[in-house]
């Protein structure tokens, strides 16, 4: 099996900046896509950021130019650096990757249990 752990939430005010960090440990074999989502009060989750194995991203429109999504394969970590925070972007996020855990199966999609980010002044 695959875990994804979070960790880098907390409280900002307004204008501040955190990073996120997910770690994928267990059994891979491989990851392809890896990404962030968020999911606020009352509020479907949502897609934040993608990023393919190369390098290649996806942000949401709310998200661009504020923030970076980036990873480091060799340590199956993904990371979201959130810089100008609005209220807005207060939210759980989740880190999502797309694993294989060997050569013989499909890709699965893997989910972090979340991270709390609050921008309040």
């Amino acid at each position: 099996q695959v875990q994804l752990v979070e960790s880098g939430g907390g409280l900002v005010q307004p204008g501040g900046s955190l990073r996120l960090s997910c770690r994928a440990s267990g059994s891979i074999f491989s990851i392809s896509a890896m990404g962030w989502y968020r999911q606020a009060p009352g509020k479907q989750r949502e897609l934040v950021v993608t990023i393919t194995r190369s390098g290649r991203t996806n942000y949401a429109d709310s998200v661009k130019g504020r923030f970076t999504i980036s990873r480091d394969n060799t340590k199956n970590t993904v990371y979201l650096q959130l810089n100008n925070l609005k209220p807005e972007d207060t939210a759980v996020y989740y880190c999502n990757a797309d694993v294989r855990t060997s050569v013989a199966v499909l890709r699965e999609d893997y989910w972090g249990q979340g991270t709390q980010v609050t921008v309040s002044s």
